[in-house]
């Protein structure tokens, strides 16, 4: 979701690398099916951009209603932040509003970082894959692993003090 920003092509990708996967490795050992369904899910969502980015060539080409496709992309997370909320369980209405902003300025901040920060920071953090694990998912050693976490991890800190944030 983090990734591509649209709820939508966030499932297809999914279920796409999900057919991959099965399809082409389904004789592979178990333990080896995480890493491999985690690199055929970087390269599906390569793949998205290349052809978002071809597509909107196109359509910018063909067509002068520039409908605001960033728009869209602001849209997405914005509305899946209510059953995150939701499924936290704050106590009252104020940790509510509270913790819908911090979760805002979050999202924020990852839509912030480069793309590459955004995927280490996103599978070391939040799918919790180790070092080794990310390294391979991603397709690069694991110490830009190590350097994409920590500039992640720095940028985010700094965005979020300057917007108020205190952890």
């Amino acid at each position: 979701m983090f990734a591509v920003r649209d709820e939508d092509a966030a499932l297809d990708i999914v279920q796409d690398a999900m057919l991959k996967l099965t399809e082409k490795y389904a004789d592979k050992p178990a333990g080896e099916l995480p890493l491999l369904f985690q690199r055929i899910l970087q390269n599906t969502i390569h793949d998205h951009f290349r052809r978002q980015k071809v597509r909107s060539t196109w359509t910018t080409v063909l067509s002068s209603l520039g409908k605001g496709d960033g728009k869209d992309d602001d849209f997405d997370p914005l509305e899946t932040l209510p059953a995150k909320s939701a499924s936290g369980g704050p106590a009252g209405p104020a940790e509510d509003a509270e913790q819908r902003q911090i979760i805002g300025l979050i999202e924020r901040a990852l839509e912030r970082l480069p793309a590459r920060q955004r995927e280490a920071f996103l599978l070391r953090y939040w799918e919790e894959l180790d070092v080794a694990e990310t390294a391979a998912a991603m397709g690069c050693s694991e110490g830009s692993v190590k350097t994409h976490c920590s500039r992640a991890v720095h940028a985010l800190a700094e965005w979020l003090s300057a917007q108020g944030v205190r952890l």
